[in-house]
């Protein structure tokens, strides 16, 4: 069989990012891991996700909701089309249904590409999409939402988008950071941004103290110096990270990360991880699938030339748990943003990453 005659058999693209979204959807997973499981199955959706269940202990997904397969895979919830273009699940058939999640937080931290004016509001109202997106199997959005690369142009879309959540910026001009807290869910206690005095790009780091579903957090994100001539910036403006993140009030869980620019060799020259910080991607498995957070092997939003297709783990989150007792424990690590939209672009050329997180202790008042 020739290669054009086996194309002609595959769905269409349309299809198979659908395809992709329900896989993700009925087992609480993500749209990296639905294309690993599809490809390998000619599409059929059935399979994979009976190959998915099959391989795990019990057919629980990642909100830690047991499912019956078959059901699931037979009837699908009723959709709409959102104004991105995208299938989004009728809330009014399954509202009644989903459960509450008292004991899960989640963390969402992406570079949104501001800098490429290209499509720029159509792909903010993509990345709008996915930070109101709902787990299928639960009520609850994103707690908190690091941005980086935020503009002007995409903090209006933000702020007429995401109406459910608090917008706190870095700046107000050029490009810089923000931190979203989820309206009745995180209460916002206070904000300071930190200026590095090397950086030439005018980078700094937002500090945010907040209290989700009754655990103290910290919550950090910054845009380290880019490009590799920045090295020696960036392994700075990092050490003065970590020093942060260590100098927080130790009954403060500490969340940290964002678009870091990172290469692994970096933290090594500056003596690694301080104690008592953990690499959230690593400490939930290192699932390679969900590893390379600039990839242009998948990503065709920038043009590179030539046969080689550079992937990068610049995006990370860390965390630094409480003391004396821990309160939340990282569970999950996934990639968001796989999917193009209409304008046949990606919402960012940088994956974002979605973390899932525990509550494991009773906090003391």
């Amino acid at each position: 069989m020739s290669d054009s005659e086996e194309e002609s058999k595959l769905p269409s693209r349309e299809e198979c990012e659908l395809r992709c979204q329900q896989f993700a959807e009925i087992t609480g997973t993500d749209s990296a891991l639905a294309m690993f499981y599809l490809q390998d199955r000619e599409w059929n959706l059935d399979r994979a996700v009976n190959a998915f269940f099959e391989e795990q202990s019990g057919p629980v997904n990642s909100c830690g909701v047991s499912v019956n397969v078959m059901e699931l895979t037979r009837s699908s919830p009723a959709s709409e089309t959102t104004d991105t273009g995208k299938s989004e699940l009728s809330q009014s058939s399954t509202e009644d249904e989903v459960m509450e999640e008292p004991h899960r937080l989640r963390v969402l931290s992406w570079n949104i590409d501001g800098l490429d004016t290209n499509n720029i509001k159509n792909r903010t109202k993509g990345v709008c999409y996915i930070i109101n997106r709902k787990c299928v199997f639960c009520r609850e959005k994103p707690h908190i939402v690091f941005l980086q690369e935020v503009v002007p142009v995409s903090l209006e879309v933000l702020e007429k988008h995401c109406t459910s959540y608090q917008i706190i910026p870095g700046n107000e001009s050029g490009y810089f950071t923000a931190v979203l807290l989820r309206v009745g869910d995180v209460v916002f206690k206070d904000s300071v941004v930190i200026q590095f005095p090397g950086s030439l790009m005018g980078r700094n780091l937002l500090t945010v103290k907040c209290e989700v579903k009754g655990v103290k957090l910290c919550v950090l994100t910054s845009h380290l110096e880019s490009t590799k001539d920045s090295s020696t910036e960036r392994k700075r403006q990092l050490q003065e990270c970590f020093k942060r993140v260590k100098d927080a009030d130790k009954m403060d869980t500490v969340i940290f990360g964002g678009d870091l620019n990172l290469r692994d060799k970096e933290i090594m020259e500056i003596g690694g991880l301080p104690e008592h910080l953990y690499d959230i991607w690593e400490v939930t498995g290192k699932r390679p699938e969900a590893k390379f957070t600039w990839d242009m092997r998948r990503n065709d939003n920038l043009e590179f030339p030539g046969k080689f297709k550079p992937t990068c783990r610049f995006d990370r989150l860390y965390i630094r748990h409480s003391h004396p007792d821990k309160y939340i424990k990282p569970v999950y690590f996934e990639l968001v943003g796989l999917e193009k939209l209409p304008c046949n672009r990606f919402p960012s050329d940088h994956w974002g990453i979605l973390t899932h997180y525990d509550k494991i202790n009773t906090v003391k008042k």
